[in-house]
């Protein structure tokens, strides 16, 4: 039988990579990188390395069964202010006319200093909509220089009927349009239309590059439709790119963590992805990546993309010094400054250095250092040299370098600031961790996590260059991600098709729950899914009155399932042992169910001086894979079939139920059946739980059973 295979192909402003993958292992066959093609049109390096893969590893079109592209143009539009001028038509009636009015103009958004997104605005009232006043309105925006029409209501989540109307009739005009309603269901008719404003100034420059793309796939005669990365982990079909190119923006960051969670088994960790210039950095909790409201020019939107925090510390990174003391670590890098790293040379290069200063861009400080050789040749001193110095740079690592030459060139700065190479090497190592760990703490706060459990796992080609520092510094666990000079390309090639639906809704009847499920269903089909792989999570928040069905599936009729490997209960035992700091001795088997094993660890601590002892209880859900997906202190843990979720799982939830004079407060809860892992953990009430629980476990007979994890 031909081995079916997956390709990634990532383009980024330097290099576009590429990754074949077995569809059936998961395993890298082949990996290639090559310059981006900016001159002659990126699709024409697509074409390039797709078709130089195929070649040497001798596969046919037809044995391609899901073909993806992580692209960086939506980010890279927005942050250059290449972008299109929208013309906003708002509308509303009544009452609300005032409100609306003010809320769909938008006015222009600052990208970058001196680059904006330009809008105009023309309000129609409601009631007087038809054609001639639409008509009229879009006139007078495209003399004002507009060449994207956004349609915006009051309340259109409700009714989009005037929103499409206005978008019907721009499209007659031959105009690229979208609606408030395609971007988000959510009230807050201000946020809503900046989200659609933001998407619709996209939708020109994606419409060339996804059909260039396109082209470039049929090219070389693949029959697999195209599939575009999200900014949440997922990707969709290149025609939901030509509606939606929003949801592209900042996708090349979540490319690398998606890669990350299909290879290491973490649950809760920090992933680092480190290039030359910058590092990317996220939060995995319960094994799922940590999202929200991205923002656009310092404004928010309705778009929900990975939490990722960005920072000028990587490999590249260069020494500043000032008055004869090193001073800091980047943001500049050697790659800015257009000079070769000291470390990666050959051996030999440097035999001899001499200390310099440059400004790698015309307004810096003459304050970065670099060394002359003793053939001329000269060299940054950079973060990635100080790390290979200090050994933190495992054997054969990526970002493994020649020691004695970046000895040789720190030798030069480490006289001129009057300390040991070593020490100048810990100095800027010290500067880097600092400025990271300001960023690291904040998302430990933020998301609650425990730092008894915290893995670091670094991806990129520079991640041993800080990770291995970090947890030092910490001490945390760590490991470099497979494949992590690849990763972001991998996480692309084996991205799931992903959509989610939001609704303001004040407290959402079953029908409602259903109602929000089916249509997330049908959009994500739509996207490319297979309707028998999709997998659907229904999340409530109350507090902002907001449902949200998040959607996954594979585009064709399997799912995701790495390791053929099924391990044994004691091999989970001493996993689960890992992960909750504890000796194997400690920990017990409870009961497992489907793919799910719960494991309780009890352990007694000394406290007060070791005078009196503190009884602890843990427990752990793993999957038979070995991955941890929940480690909680104190949670109540039940398993119950089917049938006795109105009796013995009612009366679990009743026993781990806040009563007060105000209200009755349920637990956190999270169930875990067959293959699903159910969060219930945003419902406020037990009706509200229960009617989620009807719809998700439907499909089970009577007699399955589940496991039940509650804590306050």
């Amino acid at each position: 039988m031909t081995k079916k295979i997956r390709i990634g192909i990532d383009v980024g402003g330097t290099f576009t990579d590429a990754v074949i993958i077995d569809n059936s292992t998961y395993e890298v066959i082949a990996k290639m990188k090559l310059p981006t093609t900016h001159e002659e049109g990126v699709a024409v390096g697509v074409v390039k390395i797709i078709s130089t893969l195929m070649s040497e590893h001798n596969i046919a079109p037809e044995d391609v069964v899901f073909i993806a592209h992580g692209t960086t143009q939506a980010t890279n539009a927005l942050l250059e202010g290449d972008v299109a001028a929208v013309g906003i038509i708002g509308m509303g009636t009544g009452i609300d006319a005032i409100s609306a009015k003010k809320e769909t103009n938008v006015e222009n958004i600052e990208l970058a200093p001196n680059k904006h997104l330009k809008s105009n605005h023309r309000f129609v009232d409601s009631k007087a909509l038809d054609q001639q006043s639409i008509s009229e309105a879009i006139e007078e925006l495209l003399s004002e220089g507009c060449e994207v029409i956004v349609a915006s209501e009051a309340y259109s989540v409700d009714n989009p009927a005037n929103e499409l109307k206005v978008m019907e009739i721009a499209a007659g005009k031959g105009l690229y349009n979208t609606g408030g309603h395609e971007i988000s269901q959510l009230y807050g008719l201000k946020m809503r239309t900046r989200t659609a404003v933001v998407n619709a100034s996209l939708i020109p420059k994606m419409m060339e590059t996804a059909n260039m793309t396109e082209k470039a796939v049929l090219d070389t005669k693949i029959k697999s439709n195209l599939m575009i990365m999200r900014c949440d982990g997922g990707v969709m079909s290149i025609n939901e790119v030509r509606q939606r190119p929003i949801l592209t923006m900042l996708s090349g960051l979540a490319a690398g963590v998606a890669g990350a969670l299909i290879y290491e088994k973490v649950s809760d960790g920090i992933f680092l992805e480190v290039g030359g210039t910058s590092v990317d950095i996220s939060v995995i909790k319960n094994g799922r990546v940590m999202m929200k409201y991205a923002q656009v020019g310092g404004h928010k939107t309705y778009l929900q993309s990975l939490d990722v925090r960005t920072m000028g510390i990587a490999g590249g990174s260069m020494i500043r010094v000032k008055d004869g003391q090193i001073v800091d670590v980047g943001p500049r890098s050697a790659h800015i400054a257009g000079k070769k790293y000291e470390c990666f040379v050959e051996e030999g290069a440097i035999t001899e250095a001499k200390i310099n200063f440059v400004s790698p861009r015309r307004d810096d400080p003459k304050e970065y250092a670099t060394i002359t050789a003793q053939d001329g040749k000269e060299y940054s001193l950079t973060l990635a040299g100080a790390a290979n110095i200090l050994g933190y740079i495992p054997e054969g690592d990526y970002a493994q370098g020649k020691v004695n030459c970046a000895k040789i060139a720190w030798q030069a700065l480490a006289d001129h600031v009057g300390t040991g190479t070593e020490e100048a090497a810990k100095q800027v190592m010290e500067i880097a961790i600092q400025k990271l760990s300001v960023v690291i703490d904040a998302l430990i706060r933020e998301y609650a996590l425990d730092k008894r459990f915290i893995t670091l796992v670094g991806g990129g080609g520079s991640g041993a260059v800080v990770v291995n520092a970090l947890a030092e510094h910490y001490g945390f666990k760590w490991k470099i991600a497979k494949n992590a000079p690849y990763i972001s390309t991998i996480g692309v090639a084996l991205a799931m098709v992903r959509e989610q639906i939001e609704r303001t809704i004040v407290n959402p009847t079953e029908n409602d729950i259903k109602r929000i499920r089916a249509d997330v269903i049908e959009r994500i089909v739509k996207s490319g899914a297979n309707e028998q792989t999709v997998d659907v999570t229904i999340e409530i928040d109350n507090q902002k009155n907001m449902v949200r069905a998040i959607a996954t599936g594979a585009t064709e009729l399997r799912k995701k399932d790495l390791s053929a490997v099924n391990l044994s209960v004691e091999q989970l035992k001493q996993i689960s042992a890992e992960a909750l700091v504890v000796q194997a001795g400690d920990v017990a088997f409870l009961y497992g169910t489907g793919r799910w094993y719960l494991f309780e660890a009890n352990t007694t601590e000394k406290a007060f001086m070791g005078l009196l002892k503190k009884k602890k209880r843990y427990s752990c859900i793993i999957d038979r894979e070995g991955v941890v997906r929940l480690k909680k202190e104190k949670a109540a843990c039940l398993k119950f079939k089917k049938s006795q979720t109105n009796s013995i799982f009612a009366e679990f939830l009743d026993e781990n139920t806040t009563y007060s004079d105000a209200n009755a407060t349920i637990p956190k809860v999270f169930l875990f059946y067959k293959e699903k892992m159910l969060d219930l953990t945003g419902m406020q009430n037990a009706e509200q739980l229960y009617s989620i629980m009807e719809v998700e476990t439907d499909f089970l007979d009577q007699e399955d059973e589940i496991i039940a994890v509650a804590y306050k």
